[in-house]
């Protein structure tokens, strides 16, 4: 785990953040005490919630792999990206081509710290610290900008991220203005957590809330996520729990219970 001493100047390692506690999800090591003692008092509400992380992942780096090996898309923008793990957007991206551009976004300064370390000998790939919902901001960062030629496709990456956008923010309007920015023939990729159960979508969304010191959303349902796509040109198998979008294999952890799922899948601009 990461040391109680390293602490980047103006972070309150005492409120859990959302992209550190994803990450002791997924087995890392750039988290707090804090971020641990939330992660596992949610798991006594929602014990799926590890295993829902990790076939998170796994979608996102399937998604990555389908759309430059089959789409030829060689720009992506990570939007709340989280910490770097393995088999991050770049590394999958770039394995298919070293040209391929990421711009990874995430408010948490932390992930910008750990990232930028990391990415500091791929000139591909940039890390920038914005809130997500700023969409003129990060489209016209000066690392987007020398990454990211708007000519050309990009896939837009929303992933497991939605459901900290609050309702007063507008997730939906969220996606229009990214989607307007972008030519036909880009993408979208968007999932969030969703849950038919109104006791498990109130606790979440009222314990991640007061846990995080508000940067949160809310869980929501699958029609609500739908309306994300509206006007897009949903690809097949359509909006579904990510585990069973267009798997690899067999072997995948599954879900033990299903009092939330992550929910979704990728659109294509025409």
């Amino acid at each position: 785990m990461r040391e109680e001493s390293w602490r980047p100047d103006a972070i309150d390692t005492t409120v859990p953040s959302v992209a550190r506690m994803y990450d002791y999800f997924l087995g890392g090591s750039d988290n707090y005490q804090s971020d641990r003692d939330a992660c596992e008092q949610l798991l006594k509400q929602v014990p799926s919630t590890k295993v829902l992380a990790v076939n998170n992942r796994r979608f996102l780096q399937r998604v990555v792999r389908l759309l430059a090996g089959e789409y030829g898309i060689r720009q992506f923008i990570d939007h709340g990206s989280g910490l770097p793990t393995q088999d991050n957007v770049h590394q999958v991206a770039q394995a298919v081509d070293p040209a391929s551009k990421v711009v990874y976004v995430d408010s948490d300064p932390i992930v910008l710290a750990h990232g930028r370390a990391l990415l500091d000998e791929n000139d591909n790939t940039a890390v920038i610290q914005a809130d997500m919902r700023d969409t003129d901001h990060i489209l016209g960062h000066a690392e987007t900008t020398r990454l990211i030629d708007f000519s050309q496709p990009v896939a837009a990456l929303f992933v497991s991220v939605m459901h900290c956008i609050p309702d007063e923010d507008d997730p939906a309007a969220l996606i229009r203005r990214v989607a307007d920015r972008l030519v036909p023939g880009s993408f979208l990729v968007i999932c969030q957590l969703v849950s038919d159960r109104p006791e498990i979508r109130k606790f979440v969304t009222d314990f991640m809330a007061e846990a995080t010191g508000g940067n949160w959303g809310r869980v929501r349902e699958e029609g609500e996520v739908t309306e994300y796509f509206n006007g897009l040109q949903i690809l097949e198998p359509g909006l579904v729990e990510v585990s069973t979008w267009r798997p690899d294999t067999d072997l995948a952890p599954t879900q033990l219970t299903d009092e939330w799922i992550e929910w979704g899948g990728v659109a294509r601009l025409g």
